[in-house]
């Protein structure tokens, strides 16, 4: 027979180091796979949260205005969490009425601003990230999640479409308070939603939140147009 030459007895000797390594990593991942649900399964639900919640701050750090305090909850946010967006009727009820007596209406008793700053608002994604300046105004960010016009080519569709939005429902001051409330803090008006509470946690002013009101409303908005 011939014999091997002491570059190919390397050779083979790396292949089944390579091989023998390879097999316990198998075995190794096989072991968690198999072992995971059952030390899943002997922690109650709130170990569990706690173990995401931990995991979860330690993969995330301040950074610019971005801060890790942003990642707790409060008792709403809680509770839609635990209930999949569906929490029982009365707590749901107890703290929408909750949100919606912390409303803060315009102390000028006007809900509408100019549509021409609401749509520049509608359309800016601008704010609230690491790299912003605190003092910059953050934008709306509407158009990622509704339709605003008939033109628009691309718009979200996580909300509903607010196209002829004014134009349907009038502009009554009835109206101007619920778009001013809806936009203000909307979990006042359904719990889990995932629109943000734009006023409640401060990421638009008064002013702002007026304008996006005369947006929806005013007749002249492209909202309302064909």
């Amino acid at each position: 027979m011939m014999q091997e030459s002491s570059g190919e007895t390397n050779m083979i000797a790396k292949w089944d180091m390579k091989a023998q390594m390879a097999a316990g990593v198998v075995m190794a991942l096989s072991w968690i796979f198999l072992t995971a649900p059952a030390q899943a399964a002997d922690k109650t639900d709130a170990e569990l949260d706690a173990e995401t919640v931990t995991i979860v701050k330690r993969d995330f750090r301040d950074k610019g205005i971005a801060k890790i305090e942003r990642l707790n909850q409060d008792d709403l946010q809680a509770l839609c969490t635990k209930y999949l967006d569906n929490p029982p009727r009365k707590d749901q009820e107890r703290l929408q009425t909750e949100q919606e007596k912390a409303i803060k209406w315009p102390a000028d008793g006007k809900y509408m601003g100019d549509w021409k700053a609401g749509e520049k608002l509608a359309q800016s994604g601008s704010g609230m990230t690491w790299s912003d300046k605190p003092e910059a105004p953050a934008g709306g960010n509407c158009y990622n999640c509704h339709q605003l016009s008939a033109k628009e080519i691309a718009y979200g569709t996580i909300g509903p479409s607010l196209l002829h939005f004014g134009k349907t429902r009038g502009t009554s001051e009835e109206v101007q308070r619920y778009a001013y409330g809806r936009i203000y803090n909307a979990k006042a008006f359904n719990l889990c939603t995932n629109m943000p509470r734009f006023g409640h946690i401060g990421i638009l002013t008064e002013a702002q939140i007026k304008d996006l009101v005369a947006l929806l409303l005013d007749p002249e908005s492209p909202v309302n147009k064909d």
